[in-house]
């Protein structure tokens, strides 16, 4: 039976260009069955939001400013995301924020044993990210919409930039994983690494340095060995990796 999940975004804190990417990539891991966005829908920064909230069909929350200074779109996630949760309507959530804010609200939720998918821009401070189950960059789900062909090479220079490189403390991470669960001859199953790597650190993501899959990523590091193997029935090639001598 597939996870239902509640999708809770921060209109404040999350650019509009990327929604169709982000509700694909949502929908890998459940089915957002709850879909809301909070913002001050009066302010005309969230105006570009308005365009695309009824293609994903998402309910936009009215919240207003009422101090200054202060964010109310913060405390109504919070509290709705709380509701939610003793709902039992749902066995996971996808915070949609680059918001440091919300870190106590991911570790809440996990308290209560449910899965917390993490969604923000590279900015996004580290008590956040290691707060969720999963954290995924924005930034790497695609391409968003070009509005003239002139922006085409601005746009591609960005995502060129926005690609991490691969440095040893990547490398040591990765090689480090593989001898966690190897077995005897030091091969290990490229999912159980896989797995494995996501609990030590949430927002690792092949994509992050330029790779769609961990597959190729490894194979591009000279530092291990990639084998392919038959399943029993033949009919899959199981993927594993060791560390090279």
């Amino acid at each position: 039976m597939e996870n239902n999940l509640a999708v809770l975004i921060d209109g404040d804190n999350i650019p509009s260009a990327y929604v169709k990417e982000m509700m694909e990539e949502i929908a890998k891991y459940g089915n957002p069955t709850i879909k809301r966005i909070y913002g001050d829908w009066t302010k005309p920064q969230l105006s570009k939001w308005k365009n695309v909230l009824l293609e994903n069909a998402i309910n936009p929350i009215q919240q207003y400013g009422y101090t200054q200074g202060k964010n109310a779109t913060d405390s109504a996630m919070i509290i709705d995301a709380m509701d939610i949760l003793y709902s039992n309507k749902v066995q996971g959530f996808c915070l949609v924020s680059s918001d440091s804010d919300f870190t106590k609200l991911a570790t809440r939720l996990r308290e209560s044993g449910l899965n917390v998918i993490g969604i923000g821009e590279k900015k996004t401070p580290e008590p956040f990210i290691v707060a969720c189950d999963r954290f995924i960059y924005i930034e790497i789900l695609g391409s968003h919409p070009k509005q003239q062909e002139s922006e085409n090479n601005v746009d591609k220079d960005k995502k060129k930039q926005s690609v991490d490189k691969v440095t040893p403390k990547v490398i040591n991470l990765i090689s480090s994983t593989i001898s966690d669960v190897a077995d005897e001859d030091g091969w290990a199953f490229l999912g159980d690494v896989g797995g494995l790597l996501q609990k030590k650190q949430p927002n690792f993501d092949s994509r992050n340095y330029g790779f769609q899959k961990l597959t190729p990523m490894i194979s591009s590091i000279s530092n291990f060995e990639v084998e392919s193997r038959e399943n029993q029935n033949g009919r899959f090639k199981l993927i594993y990796v060791r560390n090279r001598a």
